[in-house]
């Protein structure tokens, strides 16, 4: 999709279709009552009528006679008083859908007053593009949907200089969501590990990165046996992509991105149910939003050191499969027993920070959907949030507020570590069903060790069962906001965050 800026006023805008919003409360003002003295108040009509009230993401279309503009979507976006700019994204974001369906290819958005400029530019340039992907990517029937090619944003009352920096982050924020979203979308057959890491390399080929692709045997070099293990029920290869930004080379901080990417995961012999097995493809996404969040912060060159590090492998129940009660020895030498193979995903895991932690990264955020358990707790709301660091975690709920993805943080209690003890290893891959999610994320603390860290279980909400108006059915993105988000701010605000993390490990609230 191609963004442009334009200072044409709205009402005087020649394109098949102008949208504008409009707030709850039943009055027109602004843009939309611009717009709506061409209409002869049809907007003022609609809300009158009831047609819409003016909530978030609601819809009226209108056809328009003797004016430079075709049509005028009308949406809405809530209460003026609680509007961020985030919204925005939302907003374009339904405006595509809607009009792509209606067979609209371009038309301009206006933005509606009182907000950051370049904030609600990039919102809602990165909205459109999110909102064009096509899910169909197998389909081979000619109804393929249309996809609006062209938007232009409506600078308004706002500084255009500002509404264009704006919107070129957008554009790109937007692309690097979608980039991870085509991933997801991808099934297993076509997305092995070594498709998985074939797409890192070009990507962070097109963005200007440094992209080393481990194998197998540079993994035994290393030890790395807890991604091994995982591996080894499945005939297609493991890969450890390292994707890296060198965005401040007399720095000696660098933060770390981890993500899992199991590119399938059929439990191994702790086998999943056939219901739903088929959403396991998306189990990889964790690694598509660390390659696609690299390709963004390659495009937008923030002056900040980035390491990318997606593990991937299958998990299958193949004859050499790790089996439940086997014993797996992680690259730093502590011992794993596996009590259910199920429990993958921090295996694959443990072994990456431990290389991170190598390579003498200062900071690492890794992001998986790890656990059923996180889904019960948060639902598809919110994803799981666990540090061994309190300022840094606070500082990264800050920044991700308003990103357009939610998190929460759940605790770290030392509890959990005694859950994962075992009785003949070091550690144990599943501490049972209390606090699953937390067992997890302590598995992971302790392979962290002493580095700041945060770990983010986007289980359930990496992808979602249905569609909604801005956003198509299927993989959401996340965490490609969050991560941006942060190292946006790391490279702005600086990277000390003074934590102490044995605070956060003790459990101290």
């Amino acid at each position: 999709m191609q963004v442009h800026v334009s200072n044409d006023a709205a009402t005087s805008v020649a394109t098949g279709a102008l949208v504008v919003p409009v707030f709850t409360g039943g009055s027109v003002d602004g843009v939309a009552a611009d717009v709506d003295r061409v209409l002869g108040g049809a907007i003022a009509d609609i809300l009158a009528g009831g047609e819409i009230a003016g909530k978030a993401n609601e819809t009226s279309l209108v056809h328009a006679k003797d004016a430079p503009f075709k049509r005028v979507l009308v949406i809405g976006l809530g209460d003026r008083d609680k509007l961020t700019p985030s919204a925005l994204a939302k907003y374009a974001g339904t405006a595509v859908r809607y009009l792509g369906k209606r067979g609209v290819t371009s038309f301009a958005l206006a933005l509606p007053e009182g907000l950051d400029a370049q904030l609600v530019a990039s919102f809602a340039a990165e909205g459109a593009v999110a909102g064009t992907i096509d899910t169909t990517l197998y389909r081979t029937e000619p109804d393929k949907p249309v996809v609006t090619t062209d938007v232009t944003i409506l600078a308004g009352g706002y500084d255009r200089s500002a509404v264009e920096a704006g919107a070129a982050r957008g554009s790109i924020l937007g692309t690097a969501v979608n980039h991870a979203r085509r991933m997801a979308l991808t099934p297993g057959n076509d997305m092995t590990p070594t498709h998985l890491a074939g797409r890192a390399k070009e990507l962070g080929a097109d963005a200007g990165l440094e992209v080393d692709v481990l194998d197998e045997a540079r993994m035994e070099q290393l030890g790395m046996g807890a991604l091994l293990g995982v591996s080894r029920g499945s005939d297609e290869p493991a890969t450890l992509s390292v994707l890296t930004y060198k965005g401040d080379p007399s720095s000696s901080e660098t933060l770390a991105l981890v993500g899992k990417g199991l590119t399938f995961d059929s439990g191994g012999i702790s086998i999943k149910p056939a219901e739903n097995m088929h959403e396991m493809k998306y189990d990889m996404s964790g690694g598509a939003g660390v390659i696609a969040a690299m390709w963004a912060i390659g495009k937008l060159r923030p002056k900040l050191n980035v390491i990318g590090f997606v593990p991937s492998s299958e998990n299958l129940p193949g004859p050499r499969a790790v089996k439940p009660g086997d014993i797996l020895t992680a690259m730093n030498g502590k011992t794993i027993e596996v009590i259910n193979t199920d429990a993958e995903g921090r295996l694959i895991l443990a072994d990456a920070i431990c290389y991170a932690r190598k390579l003498g990264v200062t900071k690492i955020v890794d992001a998986a959907t790890l656990t059923g358990a996180c889904v019960i707790a948060l639902g598809h709301a919110a994803s799981g949030t666990m540090s061994n660091d309190d300022a840094f975690v606070e500082r990264f709920l800050r920044v991700v507020a308003d990103c357009g993805e939610r998190y929460w943080r759940l605790p770290l209690y030392p509890d959990y570590d005694q859950q994962i003890k075992s009785d003949i290893a070091d550690l144990k891959n599943t501490g049972g069903r209390p606090g699953g999610a937390e067992t997890a994320g302590a598995f992971l603390k302790a392979f962290a060790a002493e580095t700041p860290w945060i770990h983010l279980d986007v289980a359930g909400t990496a992808y979602l069962d249905n569609e909604s108006s801005f956003l198509a059915k299927g993989p959401t993105g996340t965490p490609v906001r969050a991560f941006v988000a942060l190292v946006e701010d790391l490279a702005k605000n600086g990277v000390s965050t003074n934590g102490v993390a044995a605070k956060a490990a003790a459990g101290v609230a």
